[in-house]
């Protein structure tokens, strides 16, 4: 630190004390009893001051720069304004001692020997209080919120704005000693930092700046996070402030107070009487006058760092220049003195390690490539730095300090003390080594060792301008000196002897050696910089406007120099490259320079684009290539890659387009190398394929054409879509190649959404497949058509590609006719049954029988979708497929059962019978067939019976005689067995759908549509056998009681009771239970059925069913009134024939003729036929009668079996067949009463009394039972 005078003035009386204008331009002096006002730039006097009439104590200008005010002996306080007048005048009871402007409110504090006053312009009065002592000095804090006073018995005081006293301080010593100066920090942010200087016990104490803190223990140093500092706005509480007060006594000592009142830090001794004290930059250090006749700078924390300016008397008032580094001096003598402060760099580097100065006590070593920094605190005034690999040597006024680095880690930034060296050094520089120090003064060297003793000297012939260590193994370092004579040498540490290594007519002010050592680098006084090689001497080069220069460390023939502004960067022996930079190079490695600039050192990244490309230009790749690897952006990689490539410097173009990650002329470049390895040498193609990658077309066709390989620039404008460039390489004009490029012309126009083109070009390639598949994208119909239209019936694949197309867009005519010009018939039959033109299916089938398979079924299922099942099972069958017939009748029938349709049912029934008898002809499935034959046969005829039952029960009105009811309930309880039929259940009807969906039994009929997954029919649901009869019990009592059939009527309504009854039928079989016990427990006589082979009554309800219960013989059946037919059925004998047997019967031979032993006996309700005379023993006229005779009272059932004798007996007339279809043997059945006519239907074979049978055929025109029309032959 240096005090430069700038202007010196001397007034006639004591400067007491000073103030400057806010904006620097004015000086305010209070001399005797005027102020004089000097202009700052040049110490000239502008104006003196008259008001007061005693001397003039104090004075302050307001933060605004508006107004300022002064105090005098004469107790009285006068506001000036900033053009010199005086506005306001004030008084007090004593002499003013000082004042201060609030700098927030402009509010003045004006204090004297008793009292202190607050003014401000709001106010019209002035607001004072006393004081306990005579008050010397004020300052208010930093917000405006709180003055300080400092008083003559050592007290001081903290008022707020309004005067109250907040915080007393009373310090040690009283009286003794007298507050002289006090003054805040004008920075509220060194609390933290003094809190931490409060605690240190070590000497040297490390820190860090920007990431952690160092506290040094011992000679170690310890990592601990930085503490976050409040940054919320302060109120009026004290413990939120972190103000700084410097407090300057009598007593001789230096001491700072939080504005809490707590002292921070101890007492600094003086060795004077301080007369005044306050801040310079910014808080940074502090001005202290006084008796020692000087001013003295101070760190923030109270360390004396030098003088300012010493003069001949005390020094009352000392003062910075806002905002500048300029101080002026007020002395008791009337000196005026105004000095600049000029801060010395103190700094040192070592490759990517700088070391500097700050705060003029602490020491930052900053790594220039991470950012990160560590403060070393020395607590003194730091005079010198050196730094070198893991070595840092400070320099302080009374020892020399050498710091290690804790690791060789290149990054590490700890740092713990080595060696002290405890003596006083005087020296213009200072080098640090691996086990040396090295001190220059003027003109010599000496060589030190860390425990401080001098091993080596050094004389120099002129004083030592420049001194750098150079490297070298520890201890055998080498030293580059350069001399104000202009020679430059070499020194190492372990020989006495320099090495002059040349001598130059300019003083040396910087040097550097290359990377390799075989250059130097010398900037001289005259500002150029020349470049000499080290073993010729020879100068290569030099350059003027350059102040300090620096060898690249990672490239030999690169270096920088600055100067004018400007960085220069110069490659080998190219032009130099400029950019602006302000500042001095002081380093140079890879693509960072360091530059320091003022105070602050940066790496600053550099591009080394202008090199690069000023060996690009001389088609020097690989030299490029190492200065782009120092540090070029990716477009300079990508330009190096493309001339390397271009240069067919694979090697080097390998590694640049590897730097910018570009696969693709990665593999351009592998395939090059591949092809050179088989042996290829043309670099013609290498170099053709290279511009073909970057777009340079029309260059690489030259050289393809040139290279005898027309064939790959054809390809190449092909594969370009530039079709016109590319008909010049066609050559002869093959046709292949001609082919080949139509079609990629397609593809092209295809991909640029031009179709019209595409198809044309397409179909003249021979391309019809994607001509066709572009027009059916597009719905081209009539494209289609011509294309199909023109192919030759050989080309297969696209016709049949293009009636696909034209059947999906809605052409089947023209589909058609591409399928019969190809000859897909089968394709052709698929078109028809999609598009359901049933007509053209059936006319093809007939033409071709083998095609029917693929039209009948798909038929059959549409017939099924549309409800027509009946033609659809005609039509599975027409196609052969019985079982999927069958699934469909089966399907039906379910649909009807669950649905309540029992007369449907019944009929779909018998058809599902008749369909497994015809299956039944299959040798491989006649059993099953025949079996499911009987079993849907019995079935058929439940649901017809049950079907009036049902309509009887379930709706209101019945066209059904009593009688009938009556037999057909009787018929029903006898044939139904303990598995029960779906429909005819356990479970009340009005549930049955209910039941079927919840089970999934049966899929509901909608619309009569066959749906998948029925449940199988005839399958049992409960296991009890009574309510299975539930509706048919209902009837039979209902009807017994009606007919007298009590006993019976009875049996029904017992069994009804165990039953759940319907709600809407309980009250009726309730009251039916009740009234029937008053009737007779017998049945009528006329009810009960006969047996006409045996002539047996019956009972009306007997436990072998539908049987006689005397020869078992079983009972036949009207279908209709379900009365017992006078029929027997008869066997006939083996051997005899079915044909045969007919042949007998019909030859009818003549039999006498005898009379009638019948009688017609006709009551009031019933007809009934008794025999008049006793039956004839068996065998008299009648053959078939004979064979009626039997054993009574067997258990078991014995057929009638006829011999041929007998059929040749029997009457035409009296015997029905029923011709049942193979592998069925035909059923006989003789008329007992051949007057009684009985008519069989030849579909279904159901026997009916005559009457009934024409009636209701008459009704519905069709069997009432197989529903078989009147007009449709029989089977």
């Amino acid at each position: 630190m240096r005090a430069v005078l700038t202007w010196r003035d001397k007034a006639d009386q004591c400067i007491y004390d000073l103030a400057f204008k806010p904006d620097g331009t004015q000086l305010i002096l209070a001399a005797g009893n005027r102020l004089l006002v000097y202009d700052t730039s040049d110490g000239t006097l502008l104006q003196p001051l008259k008001g007061h009439r005693d001397t003039v104590y104090c004075v302050a200008y307001a933060r605004d720069g508006k107004r300022f005010a002064s105090g005098s002996a004469d107790r009285s306080v006068i506001i000036w304004t900033s053009k010199l007048e005086g506005i306001l005048k004030y008084t007090h009871s004593d002499s003013i001692q000082c004042v201060s402007y609030n700098p927030i409110t402009h509010q003045l504090a004006s204090c004297s020997s008793s009292e202190f006053g607050l003014w401000s312009p709001e106010q019209k009065s002035i607001s004072k209080h006393k004081v306990s002592s005579k008050v010397t000095c004020c300052s208010w804090t930093n917000d405006g919120q709180y003055l300080a006073l400092g008083m003559l018995n050592g007290v001081i005081s903290i008022r707020n704005k309004n005067g109250e006293e907040k915080v007393k301080i009373e310090r040690p010593g009283g009286s003794l000693s007298p507050i002289w100066s006090i003054c805040w920090n004008p920075s509220s942010r060194w609390e933290s930092l003094w809190m931490n200087r409060e605690n240190e016990e070590a000497e040297d104490v490390p820190s860090t700046l920007k990431s952690a803190l160092y506290i040094s223990q011992g000679s170690e140093a310890e990592e601990e996070e930085p503490k976050e500092e409040d940054s919320s706005l302060r109120d009026d509480g004290l413990e939120d402030h972190n103000d700084i007060l410097a407090v300057a006594d009598w007593g001789q000592k230096l001491s700072f107070y939080q504005l809490s009142g707590k002292q921070v830090g101890k007492d600094r001794p003086l060795s004077f009487d301080p007369c005044c004290i306050s801040y310079f930059s910014k808080g940074e250090y502090i001005l202290l006058g006084g008796s020692d006749k000087q001013v003295s700078l101070f760190t923030k924390d109270g360390v004396r760092l030098g003088t300012v300016g010493e003069q001949n008397s005390w020094v009352w008032t000392c003062k910075e220049k806002p905002d500048s580094n300029y101080v002026v001096i007020g002395c008791q003598d009337g000196t005026i003195a105004f000095y600049q402060l000029v801060f010395s760099t103190v700094h040192g580097l070592y490759k990517d390690r700088y070391a500097y100065r700050d705060s003029m006590t602490d020491v930052i070593v900053q790594h220039l490539i991470t950012e990160q920094k560590v403060r070393i605190k020395c607590k003194e005034l730091v005079k010198k730095i050196a730094i070198y690999k893991n070595r840092l040597a400070i320099q302080l006024p009374e020892k020399i300090l050498i710091y290690e680095l804790y690791s060789d880690d290149a990054f590490d930034m700890h740092y713990r003390l080595k060696e002290k060296i405890l003596k006083k050094f005087e020296c213009n520089l200072l080098v640090v080594c691996a086990s040396h120090i090295i001190l220059c003064q003027e003109k010599r060297l000496q060589c030190l060792s860390f425990s401080g003793g001098k091993e080596r000297e050094w004389q120099m012939e002129s004083l030592i301008r420049y001194i750098k260590v150079i490297g070298g193994p520890p201890g055998r370092e080498g030293l580059l000196v350069g001399l104000k004579n202009g020679q430059i040498l070499k020194i190492f540490v372990d020989n006495l002897f320099a090495v002059v290594l040349l001598k130059q007519a300019t003083a040396v002010r910087c040097l550097d050696l290359s990377a390799s050592r075989n250059k130097l680098a010398v900037v001289d006084e005259s500002d150029t910089c020349l470049v000499y090689d080290i073993h010729t001497k020879e100068l290569l080069f030099q350059e003027p406007n350059a102040n300090s220069v620096a060898w690249n460390t990672q490239c030999e023939d690169m270096l920088c120099f600055s100067g004018g502004g400007c960085l220069n960067i110069k490659a080998s022996t190219f032009p130099v490259h400029q950019q602006k930079l302000q500042g001095f190079v002081v380093g140079y490695n890879g693509s960072k320079i360091f530059c320091l600039h003022v105070f602050a050192m940066s790496a600053v990244e550099v591009p080394q684009s202008a090199p690069m490309y000023q060996y690009l230009d001389r088609k020097l790749f690989r030299e490029a290539y190492q200065i782009a690897c120092l540090g070029v952006t990716d477009a300079d990689w990508r330009e190096l890659a493309m001339e390397a490539l271009e240069g067919l410097e694979l090697e080097t173009a390998k590694k640049a387009f590897a730097r910018v990650q570009d696969l693709r002329y990665l593999e351009l470049i592998s395939s090059i190398e591949e092809r050179k390895k088989r042996g290829e040498n043309n670099s013609d193609l290498f170099l053709a394929d290279v511009f073909s990658y970057q777009g340079k077309f029309h260059e690489a066709a030259k050289l393809y054409r040139r290279s005898g390989r027309e064939d790959l620039a054809l390809d190449m404008y092909t594969d370009l879509c530039m079709f016109e460039y590319a008909k010049d390489f066609l050559g002869s004009g093959d046709p292949k190649d001609t082919k080949m490029l139509i079609t990629k012309q397609a593809d092209w126009a295809r991909n640029t959404h031009e179709p019209r083109a595409a198809v044309d070009m397409y179909i003249a390639a021979g391309e019809h497949a994607k001509a066709i598949e572009i027009s059916a994208d597009l719905g081209w119909v009539d494209t289609l058509i011509d294309i199909a239209r023109k192919l030759d019936k050989a080309e297969r694949e696209p016709l049949l590609l293009c009636a696909q197309y034209l059947k999906e867009l809605g052409s089947p005519g023209y589909a058609a006719e591409t399928y019969l010009k190809v000859g897909d018939l089968k394709a052709l039959v698929q078109l028809h049954v999609e598009t359901q033109h049933w007509d053209e299916a059936f006319a093809l089938g007939e033409k071709h029988p083998e095609l029917k398979g693929d039209i009948y079924a798909p038929y059959a299922r549409w017939l099924a979708e549309k409800d027509r099942f009946e033609e659809a099972q005609q039509a599975f069958r027409k196609a052969g497929r019985q079982e999927e017939a069958v699934r469909v009748l089966e399907q039906l029938t379910h649909n009807a059962v669950v649905e309540s349709r029992f007369s449907d049912a019944a009929c779909c029934y018998w058809m599902l019978s008749m369909q497994c008898l015809d299956i039944a002809r299959d040798p491989a499935q006649k059993d099953a067939m025949l079996e499911k034959f009987h079993h849907f046969q019995h079935l058929a005829e439940l649901y017809h019976g049950y079907h009036a039952i049902h309509r009887y029960t379930e709706e209101p009105f019945s066209l059904h005689l009593p009688e009938t009811l009556f037999h057909a309930a009787r018929f029903l309880l006898h044939s139904l067995t303990k598995d029960a039929p779906l429909g005819i259940s356990k479970v009340h009807p009005a549930r049955l759908s209910a039941l079927a969906v919840g089970r999934g039994e049966g899929q509901a009929r909608s619309g009569g549509r066959v749906r998948a997954g029925r449940r199988p029919l005839g399958a049992s649901v409960l296991g009890s056998p009574a309510p299975a009869s539930r509706n048919t019990l209902f009837t039979l009592a209902k009807q017994s009681k009606a007919l007298g059939a009590y006993k019976l009527a009875r049996h029904a309504y017992d069994k009804l009771q165990g039953l759940q009854i319907p709600s809407r039928l309980q009250k009726a079989i309730e009251l039916g239970s009740l009234t029937i016990r008053s009737k007779p427990f017998h049945d009528s006589e006329e009810l009960v059925p006969l047996c006409y082979r045996c002539s047996t009554n019956n009972p009306l309800l007997s436990s072998l069913g539908n049987a006689c219960v005397n020869c078992r013989q079983p009972f036949v059946f009207s279908a209709s009134s379900y009365e017992v037919l006078h029929l027997v059925e008869f066997y006939l004998e083996e051997g005899i024939t079915d044909q045969e047997a007919v042949a007998l019967i019909d030859l009818e031979a003549p039999r006498p003729r005898r009379e009638s032993r019948w009688q017609e006996v006709t009551g009031s309700n019933v007809q009934t036929l008794r025999l008049a005379e006793p039956v004839d023993t068996p065998g008299g006229d009648d053959p078939f009668t004979a064979k009626l005779s039997f054993e009574q009272g067997g258990s078991e059932f014995v057929p009638v079996v006829v011999s041929r004798a007998v059929l040749r007996s029997l009457s035409r007339r009296d015997v029905l067949v029923k011709r049942w279809p193979p592998p069925l043997r035909w059923q006989y059945f003789r008329s007992l009463l051949p007057d009684a006519a009985i008519a069989m239907c030849p579909s279904c074979f159901q026997m009916f009394h005559s009457e009934d049978y024409e009636l209701l055929v008459l009704q519905c025109s069709c069997c009432p039972y197989c529903r078989r029309r009147i007009d449709e032959p029989g089977p």
